[in-house]
């Protein structure tokens, strides 16, 4: 096994981890990895040593303090202009919020908080990952671009209609695209910086009856979070 696929295993190994909902098995994230179970547990115990994974107390995989580490560092001034507010969006709201990004063709969950006081909020993990072609935090990046200005990019990613629509209402929505069942509604976040980003919040779509709150705390936090990196 070259040393390239086996960093490209063990990227993925890391990218398997931090997309599950639960804690995997060694046998369940070989499966995934399509590999023998031996080899990923050779990935996996390289991982332990960096700390980067870790095992629960059934042996299962978890995530570990080193990507906490590692994340910190990725877009630092922008993570520490939203937590706040994505903290307050999320006691506020009583629903998970999250900040996303424009990496490549994927949309990429940068940070993300719960509320501290509900049990039923969806689990949104740091490191999660979708087309940009799906979900609501991608249209709301897309409306800081026209359509000619996108177009121009030549970055292979349709334009979508929404992503119009959005430029004008200042937010976007998505409803059972990501998720079945699922609502995000995203806002796009004005700086100078070199990425573009979305804040965002997701919730069960039969929970919510009305959302302009919601839309105005969203547009709120974006303003904070451009102000603070201005």
């Amino acid at each position: 096994m070259s040393s390239s696929q086996t960093l490209s295993r063990g990227i993925r190994a890391l990218e398997i981890v931090a997309e599950s909902p639960v804690n995997l098995t060694i046998a369940e994230i070989a499966e995934r990895l399509d590999v023998h179970r031996s080899i990923a547990y050779r990935i996996l115990r390289t991982l332990e040593e960096h700390r980067l994974l870790s095992r629960d107390e059934s042996g299962r995989i978890r995530s570990a303090s080193g990507l906490a580490v590692l994340a910190r560092s990725v877009q630092r001034d922008l993570q520490s202009a939203a937590l706040p507010e994505l903290t307050r969006l999320a006691n506020e709201l009583s629903m998970t919020a999250f900040l996303a990004v424009w990496e490549h063709d994927m949309c990429t969950t940068l940070q993300s908080v719960e509320p501290v006081h509900s049990g039923s909020a969806i689990v949104h993990r740091p490191g999660s990952v979708h087309g940009m072609d799906i979900g609501a935090p991608g249209i709301a990046i897309q409306s800081q671009y026209t359509r000619s200005q996108w177009d121009a990019m030549e970055t292979g990613i349709e334009y979508r209609e929404p992503a119009r629509t959005a430029r004008i209402e200042g937010y976007s929505t998505s409803e059972n695209e990501v998720i079945q069942g699922v609502t995000a509604i995203a806002v796009p976040i004005s700086h100078t910086g070199p990425t573009p980003a979305a804040i965002a919040v997701i919730f069960a779509t039969s929970t919510v009856e009305t959302r302009e709150h919601i839309i105005r705390a969203l547009k709120e936090a974006a303003l904070n979070v451009g102000d603070e990196l201005s």
